[in-house]
């Protein structure tokens, strides 16, 4: 360690000169009984960020530890353009009621995209502007993936327009040529649809490019002037670095230093998610009456779900493992402390813990899909696709109605009533927030949800580094065409029902033999593989992937991957039942009324759900029993995501139990296990959790032998 005289020198020259400190600031730290390079310890001095600042500056000096600065960290798996993986059979028709519903006419009827200030209108629901942008990152990849017309169309005027609309200074949005104030974060969704759109087609590029930079350029000199970074840019600073590194690794135009440059002023201007994500610090339970030593919106759910991709992007530029591992960390906190068995974790707007009545919001959902794509795509570690697939087919379907007309802004694990609830168990969040409907609490999910099923299906797959092998990631039906290394042409096509199948058939067409992966889940029971109607053989996955070694020409492979039941452990002794993918929920029969419709676009509805039977129930999970049936015809019903309609059920033997309510809209905490029936038992059926609207997805147990 240095000398307090070479120390003060250094903090005086080095840190001063970067940061702006000066030198009684540093004398001020120095003479504070701190641990070196403490983060608590300067702040209390300088406040968080700054303090952040100096600590990262002081660790670089006096340690030696200095980040590798030239160039970025390669990904473990590298994403395919948009349109290069499409979905089909019954997941292509999910893209299809999604665009017949809610998402694909918000243009026409919903005002904050119709009359988007982002387009030239007068409508915008805060001065976070994201409603217009979040719309733009969604529909552009469903546009792509449906060649939907209108909806290309449509994207194409947004683009064209922000385009011709960016100022001298660079800026780019519906801030230009007015008084509003210019924060950075609104930006950062288009930046997104942007360039999902030059991967779409790539004849946009000489437009799109040359704005993007001209926009880095100013961003760059905004964070060094201390502007353009409010709260909520502060907490998902990881968007912009993610766009400035597609900009590096594709386009980077000679423009590196201030790329990267830009990338770490992202960060030291913003929440310091690697403390946020240490084990001391990560709250355990529900946030609302603890005190939070970070900027409060780093216990916000979304903000939470988006800040999950910011310690993969540092690593890129810092090389750092140690951001690796704490991302790791930060991942298995989340769930751990908050996690829900359709995969989610629950923030009924923050942080909320384990107990099944707590929201989970569905902005939420769809950004932990796109964080944890890009967590196994920098890191490689399989838990994070295990999750993101689970999400996808039971915590994002469970808040949309079958038709994706309506959707909520909380869901919850058991859930008896979709209504204007009283009493409110939601902290945070009105009353309002989980019924069914155009934009309950709060708009945002009407405008980002979009984004959830069309990134599903383009992260799909991915290649390895070195581009000579491509890799099937999350399981369903699936067309890709991609060029590996050398030239060599691939298509693959995957013929499936799953989840509501065990069993993949994939046809491969490849100029020049190449070794083909397929992610085998960790629930998995006795999966087998068969190449080109050899014997099946037990699968043997390597950290998730099973290796095919593809010839030149066509090669079919039937993938059997059936899963156990299994039972997850839940708070007051209740139980979670799971078979492979899906989790199973009590599916409650419901009444249904229409509380507001609106007035151009009447399937724009909101919905209220009351039970008509009873949900009291316990279960023996020694009695649970699989049932499978095959779909009429072999092909699964539009939507399958509604009651009664998915093939795959669960029967449990049942009891009637003394299970008390809050006012007419929620349950309480489930009692104690083991419990007392209070009548006789009988069989209940159990649905896939995403096709139940009111559920209930935690049990009471009892022995029914006892």
């Amino acid at each position: 360690m240095c000398p307090a005289s070479k120390m003060f020198v250094a903090c005086g020259e080095a840190i001063g000169a970067v940061l702006n400190a000066n030198s009684s600031q540093c004398s001020s730290i120095l003479k504070a009984p701190w641990v070196p390079f403490n983060l608590g310890s300067i702040q209390t001095v300088m406040g968080f960020r700054k303090a952040f600042q100096i600590t990262s500056a002081l660790l670089a000096l006096f340690t030696g530890v200095t980040p590798q600065t030239i160039g970025l960290a390669p990904k473990k798996f590298l994403s395919l353009p948009l349109g290069a993986v499409k979905a089909s059979g019954w997941l292509q028709d999910q893209l299809i009621v999604q665009n017949n519903g809610l998402a694909g006419h918000e243009h026409e009827f919903y005002h904050y995209v119709s009359q988007s200030d982002w387009i030239g209108g007068d409508s915008f629901y805060s001065n976070l502007e994201e409603a217009g942008s979040y719309w733009f990152n969604g529909m552009v990849p469903l546009g792509i993936l449906l060649n939907d017309s209108t909806v290309q169309s449509q994207t194409q005027q947004f683009l064209d327009y922000v385009l011709d609309h960016q100022d001298s200074t660079g800026w780019l949005g519906p801030e230009v040529n007015t008084t509003k104030p210019r924060y950075l974060w609104g930006r950062y969704p288009f930046l997104f649809g942007a360039i999902q759109m030059v991967e779409a087609n790539p004849a946009l590029e000489s437009r799109v490019v040359p704005a993007l930079h001209k926009f880095v350029s100013l961003a760059n000199a905004m964070l060094h002037n201390g502007t353009g970074v409010d709260d909520w840019a502060a907490t998902r600073w990881e968007d912009f670095v993610i766009a400035l590194q597609w900009l590096y690794d594709f386009h980077p135009d000679g423009q590196e230093d201030i790329l990267i440059d830009t990338m770490k002023m992202l960060k030291f201007t913003g929440d310091p998610w690697e403390q946020v994500f240490a084990e001391e610090n990560f709250p355990q339970g529900p946030v609302e009456h603890m005190s939070n030593p970070f900027p409060v919106l780093t216990w916000h759910g979304v903000n939470m779900a988006e800040g999950l991709k910011a310690l993969p992007s540092t690593f890129r530029f810092t090389h750092n493992q140690s951001d690796l591992d704490a991302a790791s960390l930060g991942w298995d906190l989340l769930f751990k402390y908050h996690g829900r068995p359709s995969g989610i974790y629950a923030a009924d707007e923050y942080l909320a813990g384990l107990e099944a009545v707590r929201g989970t919001e569905l902005c939420l959902v769809v950004e932990t899909m796109f964080s944890g794509s890009y967590l196994y795509q920098v890191i490689g570690d399989p838990k994070f696709a295990d999750r993101v697939e689970r999400i996808t087919y039971n915590a994002l379907p469970a808040t949309l109605t079958g038709d994706m007309w309506s959707r909520q802004y909380l869901q919850q694990q058991n859930q008896i009533a979709s209504k204007d609830m009283s009493p409110n168990p939601f902290p945070n969040d009105g009353s309002y927030s989980n019924v069914f409907g155009l934009e309950p609490n709060y708009p945002c999910c009407t405008v980002n949800h979009p984004q959830g099923w069309p990134k599903f299906v383009s992260n799909s797959f991915v290649t390895t580094p070195d581009q000579k092998s491509l890799v099937h990631v999350y399981l369903g039906p699936f067309d890709t065409s991609v060029t590996l290394a050398g030239g060599n042409k691939v298509t693959a096509s995957v013929d499936t029902l799953y989840p509501f199948s065990d069993t993949l058939t994939t046809t491969i067409h490849a100029d020049k033999a190449f070794t083909y992966y397929v992610r085998i889940p960790s629930w998995v029971s006795k999966g087998t593989i068969s190449v080109d109607g050899a014997a099946a053989k037990a699968v043997s996955p390597s950290n998730g992937l099973q290796a095919v070694s593809v010839r030149a020409g066509t090669t079919k492979i039937v993938s059997n991957i059936p899963a156990d039941i299994t039972i997850e452990s839940r708070p007051h002794g209740s139980v979670a039942v799971h078979r492979g993918p899906l989790h199973y929920a009590f599916d409650i029969p419901r009444t249904q009324k229409i509380l507001a419709q609106n007035a151009q676009e009447p399937r724009a509805v909101d919905l209220e759900f009351d039970a008509t039977d009873a949900w009291q129930y316990a279960i023996d999970p020694s009695s649970l029993h699989f049932n499978a049936r095959t779909p009429s015809g072999g092909k699964l019903p539009s939507p399958v995501f509604d009651s009664g309609l998915p093939p795959f059920t669960i029967t449990a033997t049942a009891c009637p139990i003394n299970w008390s309510v809050a006012g007419d809209t929620f349950a309480a905490a489930p009692p104690a296990s083991p419990v007392t029936c209070t009548g006789s038992t009988r069989n209940i059926t159990l649905w896939p959790f995403g096709a139940t609207k009111l559920r209930i997805g935690e049990f009471p147990t009892f022995n029914v032998t006892a």
